[in-house]
């Protein structure tokens, strides 16, 4: 029986050192190749956190994402009055170039980038959400909070109390389901919720009305 005579050590590892360099050339092409933002980053005025997120695929594809969630967002305030969409995006982006002063400039662009997609989902109702329910605070019917829960990432609730709107976002808790909004907070535990409503404001003690609504 005829054996094929083997390529000798040095060859082998020549062969290897080319399979390699050829495998990075690729991995390279292709990171030069993914997708971009959806602006235009040959602009020569860009803050410090657009350029971040042109050279980062990350977060140009939360860019990405956030792009599409906008537009059916947009769609849903063809009757929106007063028109506060467009206005507050003006005010996102602005916020995002901001995160120049954070000590950890990625981390903030990619924080940003989350807290904008799922407050757009929430508010303009794009996911699965639970509710409304009602809560009846500090043993007063009248006193009520009314809460929908919205499946984003992370989660989100917007809170109603009177003529006051607040989105809040989950926040990690020893026990119970916490959310923390701007200056405001709710805390379920047990079937109680404890929520704080205003900066400074003492803390209200909630349980579930004994109405429930449609």
């Amino acid at each position: 029986m005829r054996t094929e005579p083997q390529p000798s050590r040095p060859i082998a590892l020549a062969t290897r050192a080319a399979l390699v360099a050829t495998g990075l050339l690729a991995l390279g092409r292709a990171v030069e190749a993914a997708p971009g933002p959806s602006f235009d980053c040959r602009a020569r005025d860009l803050a410090s956190a657009a350029r971040l997120v042109c050279q980062d695929p990350a977060l140009a594809a939360l860019d990405r994402q956030l792009t599409q969630v906008y537009a059916q967002a947009r769609a849903k305030a063809t009757n929106e009055h007063p028109p506060v969409l467009k206005a507050s995006q003006r005010g996102w982006v602005k916020g995002r170039d901001d995160c120049w002063k954070a000590p950890d400039l990625r981390a903030c662009v990619e924080a940003s980038y989350r807290q904008r997609i799922s407050e757009l989902q929430a508010r303009y109702r794009l996911v699965p959400m639970r509710g409304p329910f009602f809560w009846a605070c500090n043993g007063q019917q009248a006193n009520e909070l009314v809460v929908t829960f919205f499946a984003t990432e992370p989660a989100t609730l917007i809170a109603e109390r009177g003529d006051q709107s607040v989105l809040m976002t989950q926040v990690p808790a020893a026990s119970g389901t916490h959310y923390e909004g701007p200056n405001e907070s709710f805390w379920e535990h047990q079937g109680e919720a404890t929520v704080r409503w205003g900066f400074g404001a003492p803390e209200m003690r909630c349980t579930p009305a004994a109405i429930t609504r449609p």
